[in-house]
């Protein structure tokens, strides 16, 4: 079934302002070109990013897509388009810096992704999304909603060379449970930043994994919202930066409701000359959201001389009456002990690296849900292994 209309739905929630998050807007002159003094453009290599910055349109030729999408769904999953300013679209996902606003005014008609309500997916709902020319740009706007009480998992797979500008707005109403992977699996010739903006409504549970693997640079942001109590929200993430790639993951969880719970929590690993990952996490704890539980980690593996891993983890704390709250960064070498350990039973100093590294992710891909998924993905960290 095909839709293009939609059902209004209530306007976006409360939006923070701070040096971490610059004021949100569709307007792009509130979204200058960065200068890179800025906090939060401060790790990105800005001439790299630039082609990004820039105001261009989805650049097609002659029926020859800059990106195509490919979409496989279940049958009840109804699908269609939202124009500029037609609810849903806008109302959960308001553009967060230069790239996101990009994005959304050069995007005519968002792709549309309904789970109706009472309704159990058996099998994922899967975009393929592949880039045909990384000269040319592509804006996206995706905006799912999860109906009360539905279940479903949406997995975007990226791969091929573009330059992408994507936005992926997520509405999971009352008692819904979805989960979205987003696997970044590009070429190397390929920059990509994007905004994912969530809004868990009340007793609804929400998974978000983002795997980046590919690309020369990659900058997503990942955001969470409450509309209710006993919304849970847990936010996974694994990236490989192999020499000169820039892999950027920020990450914000804004604890407006009470009782409500997040678990963060991304690993990456880097090898070769000028491999960097940042990766910075803020949670804020609102004055109103008592009784909440939250946590966010980020582990990172070093292997190689000449890699970098920019680690910022943020907690923000405006009400004593919360049931727990912490944060944890690590960055550093294998685990010398577990390599003894394997070494000590016989097993080869090369095979023991690829188990510690493997344990390291398998961890999270396994929570991912999806087998042939977990399966590629697994065999993908294999293979950046080999590159060692």
């Amino acid at each position: 079934m095909t839709i293009t209309e939609a059902p209004n739905v209530s306007a976006a929630v409360e939006t923070v302002e701070s040096h971490l998050h610059p004021k949100p807007s569709f307007d792009l002159a509130d979204h200058p070109v960065p200068t890179g003094r800025e906090e939060v453009w401060r790790f990105t290599p800005l001439q790299r990013v630039r082609p990004l910055l820039e105001e261009r349109g989805t650049e097609d030729r002659d029926g020859d897509p800059a990106v195509a999408f490919t979409l496989r769904a279940p049958e009840g999953v109804e699908s269609g388009t939202l124009a500029a300013g037609q609810a849903p679209r806008g109302t959960v996902l308001v553009p967060g810096d230069r790239p996101a606003a990009l994005a959304d005014s050069g995007c005519d008609d968002a792709r549309y992704l309904r789970i109706p309500a009472g309704t159990e997916m058996a099998e994922p709902i899967r975009l393929a999304v592949e880039g045909r020319d990384a000269t040319r740009r592509s804006n996206a706007v995706h905006v799912i909603v999860a109906e009360p009480n539905s279940s479903a998992t949406v997995v975007f797979d990226h791969t091929g060379s573009a330059q992408q500008l994507e936005n992926v707005e997520i509405d999971v109403r009352e008692g819904a449970r979805l989960t979205f992977v987003s696997i970044q699996d590009w070429a190397d010739d390929t920059v990509h930043a994007g905004q994912h903006e969530a809004r868990v409504a009340q007793d609804a549970f929400f998974r978000h994994v983002n795997v980046s693997f590919g690309g020369d640079l990659v900058r997503l942001h990942t955001n969470v919202s409450y509309e209710g109590p006993g919304g849970q929200a847990e936010l996974y993430g694994v990236y490989f930066a192999d020499a000169g790639q820039h892999i950027e993951h920020r990450l914000f969880v804004d604890h407006n409701a009470p009782q409500t719970k997040s678990n963060v929590d991304y690993r990456g690993a880097l090898q070769g000359d000028d491999a960097h990952s940042v990766w910075v996490g803020d949670v804020l704890i609102r004055k109103v959201a008592e009784g909440i539980e939250t946590y966010e980690t980020n582990r990172n593996l070093v292997l190689t001389e000449g890699a970098r891993a920019d680690s910022v983890p943020n907690l923000e704390i405006e009400t004593g009456e919360i049931a727990g709250a912490g944060h944890s960064s690590t960055t550093g070498r294998f685990d010398d002990e577990h390599l003894f350990y394997l070494t000590s039973r016989g097993i080869d100093p090369v095979e023991a690296r690829r188990l510690v590294v493997m344990g390291f992710f398998v961890d999270i891909i396994r929570r991912i849900g999806v087998t042939d998924v977990e399966e590629r993905l697994v065999a993908e960290v294999e293979r950046e292994l080999g590159h060692a």
